[in-house]
């Protein structure tokens, strides 16, 4: 006869925990930036051996590594991130497998996936975080202006990518700058997050039929947008 233990064992053994995965990229010194932002310098304001703590002083823009552009971010007249739902930082994932395109490719809506929905957050996978501090990291693909707006018609009000822009990134010297698919998605009051990493993992999980759920939270910063640990729950 199993004692009670036994059957307890059992069903330990059955649950298992989710898989967590960090989509977010490390903020150190030096790492790359939007072309005109503020660099990112980090240093000891205060240290264990002379303060008696470690204190760390952070130099950095807004729209430092993996972070979220509220709608404010392209227009004064938009909310600004203080203003955004907390539920649109949040939800079940789809992931657009957008990876082997060549540099500076505009992403057509045929590329989206099924399952696009009020709710639901928009993963852009477009290989792009294995170039994270290179030169190649600028010449990111990214949505056409019509691939925004079939997200927008779909209900979609959280769209991410893994490269540095949902718009174009011109290469220095060349002046053809862009924000279509910001003005688009930010005119219909969804937020972006840019510079994440780890898709692969999450289409890896996807093609396997499990469920995806992602958290981009901000830290609590007023105004245009804030970094975020990006994680996703593996079902």
């Amino acid at each position: 006869m199993a004692s009670a233990n036994t059957g307890e064992t059992g069903r330990r053994k059955a649950w298992s925990a989710p898989e967590l995965v960090d989509l977010s990229v490390p903020v150190v010194t030096g790492m790359p930036v939007y072309p005109g932002d503020p660099e990112v310098e980090i240093s000891a304001a205060l240290t264990a051996a002379r303060d008696g703590v470690n204190v760390q002083r952070v130099h950095m823009g807004s729209q430092s590594g993996t972070h979220v552009d509220a709608p404010y971010h392209v227009d004064d007249a938009l909310p600004r991130l203080e203003e955004v739902p907390l539920d649109r930082f949040t939800g079940p994932a789809v992931v657009m497998d957008a990876r082997g395109l060549p540099p500076r490719t505009a992403i057509g809506p045929e590329a989206l996936p099924d399952g696009l929905a009020p709710g639901v957050v928009l993963l852009i996978a477009t290989g792009w975080s294995a170039r994270w501090g290179s030169g190649d990291y600028l010449a990111h693909p990214y949505p056409s202006a019509e691939t925004a707006e079939a997200i927008v018609a779909a209900g979609v009000r959280t769209v991410g990518i893994d490269a540095l822009s949902v718009d174009r990134t011109p290469p220095p010297g060349d002046e053809a700058f862009s924000l279509d698919a910001h003005r688009v998605l930010c005119g219909a009051g969804a937020v972006i997050v840019e510079n994440l990493t780890g898709l692969d993992r999450l289409l890896e999980a996807q093609a396997a039929g499990r469920p995806v759920e992602v958290s981009m939270f901000p830290i609590r910063l007023a105004g245009d947008g804030a970094p975020v640990r990006a994680v996703a729950r593996l079902g």
